[in-house]
């Protein structure tokens, strides 16, 4: 059995045609799709889209396939919907997270690309570097704290930069 995936890279405009190769190759179970924001890259910045497929032909020749692509912020990416139904809920959750738009997405109910798991209301896609978690704004982050820092004991200041964790604004953000 194969441990390490087989690794497809991709244009965007191949994407589907490349998807649809591997499944008419035996790669037929779909197991996840996820995006990997890339936009603050200094090359080829952009959103890393991955599926990850299984080929179950045998137990004993069990196969899988990491396909990956890249797209710009804001460019569509067609959907693969259409190859499997359970692409739905990842694509669904990736658009929601991230804002990408999938093209051709039909999960059978009509009603489109629709929020999968925020709050009715909810702005911004939080899984994108951009996006500024507010709650570490209003209060503070107990994560952040080094020993001596809880302001429990008067511990001395050894001149350490102090570095905020990520999605931490700095203190002039907020309300005042």
């Amino acid at each position: 059995m194969s441990s390490e995936p087989l690794r497809r890279e991709c244009a965007p405009l191949d994407w589907y045609a490349t998807l649809e190769g591997l499944r008419g190759e035996g790669f037929a179970f779909f197991d996840f799709l996820t995006a990997v924001d890339q936009t603050d890259a200094e090359e080829d910045p952009g959103f890393e889209i991955i599926v990850h497929l299984y080929d179950m032909g045998s137990p004993a020749a069990l196969r899988s396939v990491l396909v990956r692509t890249r797209i710009a912020d804001g460019a569509p990416l067609p959907s693969v919907t259409t190859l499997w139904r359970g692409a739905a809920w990842h694509e669904r959750e990736t658009h929601e997270m991230f804002g990408i738009a999938f093209t051709g997405f039909e999960d059978g109910s009509r009603l489109g690309v629709r929020p999968l798991l925020l709050p009715e209301g909810f702005e911004g896609h939080p899984l994108r570097k951009s996006f500024v978690l507010a709650a570490r704004v209003s209060k503070p982050w107990p994560g952040a704290k080094d020993p001596g820092e809880s302001g429990d004991s008067p511990a001395p200041k050894r001149g350490r930069r102090k570095n905020l964790p990520p999605g931490v604004p700095d203190s002039s953000w907020g309300p005042r």
